[in-house]
């Protein structure tokens, strides 16, 4: 486990060049690639691969003995991943066609830009870099390594409006989103693909159904948001309790881990 200064000061520094390079060349490299590809998805997923390279180095410097495949967790299981976020988001896909009707004029790049692309990439940066890194490698606990990631993807998600209450509210659900997919990334032994998933048919229901135009949703949505959050914790907990697999988050982890606790 590394507690030291350089560390830290190697990571902060390694996000910040990546924060710096997407704000100020994602849009330039997608505009290009999409004149190159003439996709807007295929541009989407370019920029991001590109602008995630400083994150990648970053990775490889604090951690040169581990492979890059596992410090991003790209080597857990695929299919469990997918079945605990399939079967915990029913609640979603039941309700939102029971209660709202398709959306009109699909644009089928933008979903996908708005389910896989943003779904993967949003959760190797924010989970498995953001939180994974810190909790995984070093003494910090699961509370104190989240804070940042979860602060800088609810501020992500507040293009959606321009109303105050609207953006406290996008604020709040993105926010407590981000601790629900780091704490499903946790107790799937640091499996991105749970998240990974989890955040993909959570945003498939939302775009595929006329259900709200922003993240905040409305009472009917987020009843049905809120079921599948608590069948996928459900699930996650049966699974664990069945197969006697110990907890990664107990209140011995939650801000610093004891020294028997790291491994």
């Amino acid at each position: 486990m590394n507690t030291n200064l350089r560390f830290f000061s190697i990571f902060i520094t390694g996000f910040i060049l990546y924060y710096l390079f997407d704000l100020y060349c994602f849009k330039s490299i997608q505009t290009f690639a999409k004149g190159v590809f003439h996709s807007k998805a295929a541009a989407h997923v370019i920029a991001y691969t590109i602008t995630c390279i400083p994150l990648v180095i970053t990775a490889k410097v604090l951690l040169p003995k581990e492979d890059i495949v596992q410090i991003f967790s790209l080597n857990q299981s695929l299919s469990k991943g997918f079945m605990v976020s399939f079967s915990g988001t029913l609640p979603m896909l039941i309700g939102y066609s029971f209660f709202f009707g398709l959306t009109q004029q699909l644009d089928f790049e933008s979903l996908f830009i708005n389910t896989i692309s943003s779904a993967f990439f949003e959760e190797i940066i924010f989970r498995a870099f953001l939180i994974g890194i810190v909790y995984r490698f070093t003494r910090l606990g699961f509370l104190t390594s989240i804070v940042l990631a979860s602060l800088l993807f609810a501020q992500a998600h507040l293009y959606q409006s321009q109303n105050s209450i609207e953006l406290i509210e996008i604020f709040s659900v993105t926010f407590l989103g981000s601790v629900l997919f780091a704490w499903l990334y946790s107790e799937w032994n640091f499996n991105i693909w749970a998240p990974i998933f989890l955040h993909f048919f959570m945003n498939l229901y939302w775009n595929i159904f006329d259900v709200s135009d922003n993240a905040a949703g409305n009472n009917i949505a987020n009843i049905f948001r809120l079921s599948s959050i608590i069948l996928t914790i459900l699930i996650t907990v049966y699974y664990k309790r069945k197969y006697k697999i110990p907890f990664q988050i107990t209140g011995k982890s939650l801000f610093m881990k004891s020294r028997e606790a790291q491994s």
